[in-house]
């Protein structure tokens, strides 16, 4: 008589006791299979773990009593049920509420198919996997850590959503805030910009590229010093070349993952000025160099993505995808294309037209002025990382501005506490004020 076959399915991205316990009831039916959740299926509903797929799994087949490590691509362990058929599928009686009893159903159908049975273990309590995990975050956050995020979040998801952050206390709202669905999926950042405009802006100054990197990198560190999610810096033009390869090795030493550097010479003015200001692109030979230049002052854990103007300046399409392709031959890492057009047309297009081609190379969209386009239509269209570049900055002006009007107009703070957050909210933002 054959063994009977236990299904069970895990993330491991923070082992513990209860792990333990699900496999331990597990092995009391049979050999145990461990569906093993693959990068692209955590991504799917939750930040990334910090241990990749190949290293969980290693974690996995030295653990006892498991018989056999599969991959599990979907959320749903549906599929492999169906695929491999096992006898038994155990799993924690948690998930028969919430979002997650949508894949109980899934399951149950699907054991109904194969002639398998669903057996429920209690929840192990006195665990918050969330809690341990946010802690473990915060404390193996080193710079090689923080920094290699990226390139796994390319590899796992379709498209990367990136917010701007000009203080510590705006990545803190842009890290803690997520939004889930009717259906339970749960929506969040995965990581940070830090904009030279919404910099320059908060000290006051224009933006002509008049911060200096030390200056932008001080505020990048105290970003750090409070998150755990990947940075992508707006580097403006780079500089000149001499400068430009000692300041990629500091910001690379900081824990950046990715910088990104426009194909403009001269004053830096602001992109979405378009030809209402003096702007002028640099030659395509000089900014080649400039990558070439970029990509040996870096040990490749930087990546460097070339921001194309082209459509800025009212140049034709064909001008964008010229550049592209000979950037992409100087080692770019990533393409992103700009415009201040109303509509995403031209930039849906040069996706269109650029991804034929470079399947694998990442696509960056920055919709500040093309606002309506929805995620779906970039990720649809082939882009991999999705920016907000200015929202945060802007909306907190409006709101300190009516703030402070309001108490010179009513004499006292009285009105604005109706808009404004509570002294009791702000002490529980921050870990450690109490």
């Amino acid at each position: 008589m054959k063994n009977k076959t236990v299904y069970i399915t895990l993330s491991i991205d923070l082992l513990h006791h209860g792990h333990i316990n699900l496999i331990q009831q597990a092995k009391k039916y049979g050999n145990v299979i461990v569906g093993l959740l693959t990068d692209n299926a955590i991504a799917s509903q939750k930040r990334l773990p910090l241990l990749n797929y190949n290293q969980r799994k290693k974690i996995l087949q030295n653990i006892n009593g498991i018989f056999k490590v599969v991959e599990q691509n979907d959320w749903d362990c549906s599929r492999n049920i169906l695929k491999l058929k096992p006898d038994y599928l155990v799993h924690g009686d948690d998930w028969k509420f919430g979002s997650e009893r949508k894949f109980r159903n899934y399951a149950l159908k699907s054991l109904k198919k194969v002639k398998g049975k669903l057996i429920e273990v209690p929840y192990t309590k006195d665990v918050s996997s969330f809690a341990l995990k946010e802690r473990i975050h915060q404390e193996a956050t080193t710079p090689s850590n923080r920094q290699m995020i990226l390139k796994r979040l390319l590899k796992a998801k379709s498209l990367s959503r990136f917010i701007e952050a000009h203080s510590p206390l705006s990545a803190i709202i842009a890290e803690k805030t997520f939004y889930n669905d009717r259906r339970g999926k749960k929506f969040e950042f995965d990581g940070f910009w830090s904009s030279s405009l919404t910099d320059a802006t908060l000290k006051g100054k224009p933006d002509i590229e008049i911060l200096d990197v030390n200056q932008r990198l001080s505020n990048i560190n105290d970003i750090f010093d409070v998150t755990t999610k990947p940075l992508i810096m707006d580097i403006d033009t780079g500089g000149k070349i001499e400068h430009l390869e000692i300041n990629l090795k500091t910001l690379e030493r900081s824990g950046i993952s990715a910088v990104i550097m426009e194909d403009k010479k001269g004053l830096k003015k602001n992109s979405l000025f378009g030809n209402e200001v003096k702007q002028e692109q640099e030659n395509v030979k000089e900014f080649y160099k400039k990558i070439l230049a970029s990509k040996k002052a870096t040990n490749n854990k930087l990546m460097i993505i070339a921001r194309i103007e082209s459509l800025i300046l009212g140049k034709p399409l064909k001008d964008a995808i010229l550049r592209a392709q000979k950037y992409v031959e100087a080692g770019s890492d990533g393409i992103m294309i700009h415009s201040k057009d109303k509509s995403p047309n031209k930039i849906l297009m040069f996706a269109e037209k650029f991804k034929k081609k470079y399947s694998d190379i990442p696509l960056v969209a920055v919709p500040s002025s093309y606002n309506t386009v929805r995620e779906n239509q970039l990720k649809n269209a082939g882009f991999n990382i999705v920016i907000y570049a200015n929202q945060m900055l802007r909306a907190s002006y409006p709101a300190m501005r009516k703030t402070a009007l309001d108490i010179l107009k009513y004499g006292r703070s009285y009105e604005s506490e109706k808009t404004i957050m509570s002294i009791k909210d702000i002490l529980k933002l921050i870990p450690g004020t109490k």
